[in-house]
């Protein structure tokens, strides 16, 4: 309960009633060796309104700071009614939905998801979530694999996000399922068909496509993904949700489209609180639905031909046909659907398509206003998306810490993730950021570097 309800009176009956002179004779029975006493460094308890006072000044002193860092996890800007709708008692509380008469809200509500996660990736189906986008990674793997069955060999670029690389051979590599990194022209920033020919010598289960890349760059996908098809391989798309209100969906990538495409849903209404909860989402074609792990709406009518939600297809460790499980890992994240999709209700195709473009916008106004600072460019050659790499003339990490001396959270420096890349810096500029922001970014960058 949000305060504690029993007043000294109410403590007082209720101790007279079972014949106990104090709270602390309930307990006797603990040895005194075993308890820790008087709480000697917990401060006197304050009233709401000094507490409300006490975390104003703690925030104050935390400060605010501009933050510029993408890497998979994007700052949009999230309507005040998208939280207000989702934390109410009804979504809230909810588990899953394993007795469908009784959770017919929230299994519309998953319906509505996957539909409109389909449409925004041009898919014919979808799961109502994974855990999040890396691990919706590897399961689509899994599917390509259990699909393709001559094969247990993936190829992916290396510029694919590097996390989502690391837990893709985490779940992957002890069933026997071969990950080969392919290499990425380092002029463009893209993966170039004519790199790759060599790994498509070796017959292949899929090939994993990431768009826009982790350097924020668009891929060739039409290309790629017909040579993968050529090849007798799965394509599995790595997406941004939020690019897709502008890109190519996935399902019309190349003459047959994507067979699978995965990402992270966070840019759809997820704040980023320190790291998650975050979800990641799903969908297919038609013929891989059988092979599709998680949880799918399906919309049915009862005996009285009134339409009805059930859970579908299902396959999973909980369920009556658990040994034919397609996966025994795949957590979904409900709530964080609930929030996407009210998001998703909320902005519309035109309103997202408005957040993607104004953040490109952005990030285009960024780099071209960076690259006027001596000795700075933009690292690779491609078209980007929301985000850029760009080569700064010193060392990535020493820029970093000036920056957010000044309230600045500049970026990502590649280098953890690429060595050699010391001094390449990843920055992302979302909607949220006025020309303000990325005047004063480009200005103290600028007194930095000077320095």
């Amino acid at each position: 309960m949000p305060f504690i309800p029993h007043t000294e009176e109410d403590i007082a009956e209720m101790l007279a009633k079972i014949g106990a002179n104090s709270i602390e004779e309930l307990f006797d029975e603990i040895p005194p060796a075993l308890k820790s006493g008087k709480l000697t460094r917990v401060p006197a308890g304050l009233t709401e309104m000094e507490i409300t006072r006490l975390m104003l000044e703690r925030a104050q002193a935390d400060g605010f700071y501009s933050n510029f860092i993408g890497a998979g996890a994007y700052e949009h800007h999230i309507p005040a009614a998208v939280w207000q709708i989702t934390t109410r008692g009804e979504f809230y509380s909810s588990y899953t939905p394993y007795q469908a008469e009784a959770s017919q809200g929230t299994l519309q509500l998953l319906y509505e998801f996957q539909t409109m996660m389909a449409s925004l990736t041009g898919m014919d189906v979808s799961n109502a979530s994974l855990y999040d986008g890396a691990s919706a990674l590897a399961e689509a793997a899994l599917m390509a694999v259990r699909q393709h069955k001559t094969s247990r060999r993936i190829l992916i670029p290396k510029t694919a996000h590097p996390n989502y690389r690391k837990v893709l051979r985490a779940i992957v590599s002890n069933q026997q399922i071969e990950v080969v990194e392919i290499p990425f022209c380092e002029e463009s920033g893209q993966v170039l068909v004519e790199q790759i020919e060599q790994f498509g010598q070796e017959e292949f289960a899929a090939l994993v496509i990431p768009q826009p890349n982790f350097f924020g760059v668009l891929e060739q996908v039409d290309a790629l993904t017909n040579w993968a098809h050529q090849k007798n391989a799965l394509v599995i798309a790595v997406v941004n949700p939020m690019s897709l209100a502008l890109l190519t969906p996935p399902g019309e990538w190349g003459d047959r489209g994507a067979d699978i495409a995965v990402g992270e849903g966070q840019p759809l209404g997820i704040p980023l609180s320190s790291g998650g909860p975050y979800f990641g989402f799903m969908t297919c074609k038609d013929e891989l639905v059988r092979q599709m792990p998680g949880r799918i709406i399906g919309r049915t009518v009862d005996l009285d031909n009134k339409p009805g939600f059930v859970l579908t297809l299902q396959a999973r460790e909980q369920h009556i046909r658990r040994s034919k499980a397609t996966s025994n890992i795949c957590t979904n994240q409900g709530l964080m659907v609930t929030a996407a999709t009210i998001y998703m209700s909320l902005l519309g195709p035109d309103g997202l398509r408005r957040v993607a473009a104004q953040s490109h916008a952005n990030t285009l106004s960024l780099v071209e206003k960076l690259e006027k600072l001596p000795g700075v460019k933009k690292t690779f050659s491609a078209p980007f998306f929301h985000e850029a790499a760009i080569t700064l003339p010193g060392p990535v990490a020493e820029i970093l810490q000036a920056l957010k001396a000044q309230h600045i959270l500049g970026g990502l420096s590649l280098d953890e993730f690429y060595p050699g890349q010391g001094n390449t810096l990843l920055v992302c500029a979302t909607e949220t950021k006025t020309k303000a922001d990325l005047d004063r970014y480009v200005d103290v960058l600028g007194q930095i570097l000077k320095k």
